[in-house]
């Protein structure tokens, strides 16, 4: 640690599907959360830990806020705000390529800012698609907000204009102890990472319509004595009509998902992986407590 160490939290908010989890990966320089086309991928909050000079900044990678209407939803969107009132920083990310277009989210996330009298920093995503006449007009109108400190241009995809942005996130963090080891990217435990890892492959091969139905959890972990690691999991899905989608014609569907994931949970684990995964169907997965504890999520929010 430096004679002046800093460290603090950078809560990256904003509607579903702006970015946030490619932001959070780029900037701490590895893959900390799952990233999909399908909006509501991120449920939790995802500690991203960077260190940029003699400064942690540990990003909170937070679910989409929105209009919720079910259990689940209130949860993700209390935990998004939780992460904000708790950061030293609130980061607004915002996907510009949808400029012109009406964005109730992002409109109700700016007047909740506005209501708790914090200032936030905003980030206009995908700008490198984004027509610049477009650009400039959702600029100026999301800037009349008046609780912007200051606005980036970035695209989160290709790395564009995000080192102003760490420069200065960097430079806010307040005098203090790191909190995490230097070499740390993320303390997600490792069960609850192998779930968020197969729920990824899950969002990227299932329809549109079936991954908000599928959670996952990892019921087993069991260490082998040549190093290797044998990993149980659970697909919940909420009906009997989705649990043949997810196994596919013979099963196919379940063993191309499971490949993929222990492919990538044998790279971020460095060791071989033993994967296997079992489909269940339980109507109630979204009241079960035991889930969002493991989430982090407030069952009761």
């Amino acid at each position: 640690m430096t004679e002046t160490p800093r460290c603090g939290f950078v809560a990256v908010i904003g509607a579903p599907n702006a970015g946030k989890s490619t932001l959070v990966n780029a900037l701490v320089g590895a893959k900390v959360s799952i990233v999909s086309p399908r909006v509501q991928t991120t449920r939790t909050i995802v500690r991203g830990i960077a260190m940029f000079g003699d400064a942690q900044v540990i990003f909170l990678d937070t679910p989409g806020i929105f209009q919720a209407k079910k259990r689940l939803e209130r949860a993700m969107v209390a935990a998004a705000w939780s992460g904000a009132a708790d950061a030293e920083v609130i980061l607004l990310m915002v996907d510009a390529s949808k400029a012109g277009k009406p964005d109730p989210d992002t409109d109700r996330i700016i007047e909740d800012i506005k209501l708790s009298k914090r200032k936030a920093f905003l980030a206009l995503n995908k700008v490198d698609i984004t027509p610049k006449e477009k650009l400039l007009d959702l600029t100026v109108r999301l800037n009349a907000a008046g609780i912007f400190e200051e606005i980036f241009m970035i695209s989160a995809l290709t790395g564009d204009g995000l080192d102003p942005l760490r420069d200065k996130l960097a430079s806010l963090m307040p005098p203090g102890p790191w909190l995490f080891p230097e070499d740390d990217i993320s303390d997600m435990p490792a069960r609850l990472l192998a779930s968020e890892i197969t729920r990824e492959k899950l969002f990227l091969n299932l329809r549109q319509e079936l991954p908000y139905s599928c959670a996952v959890e990892t019921e087993r972990w069991e260490e082998k004595k040549d190093g290797s690691v044998r990993i149980e999991q659970v697909i919940y899905v909420s009906r009997e009509t989705h649990r043949p989608i997810v196994l596919g014609n013979g099963g196919q569907r379940l063993k191309s998902i499971g490949a993929s994931s222990r492919l990538e949970l044998e790279t971020l684990l460095e060791r071989r992986v033993h994967l296997f995964l079992h489909v269940k169907v339980n109507e109630r997965w979204t009241e079960d407590r035991t889930l969002y504890a493991a989430w982090g999520l407030d069952f009761n929010a």
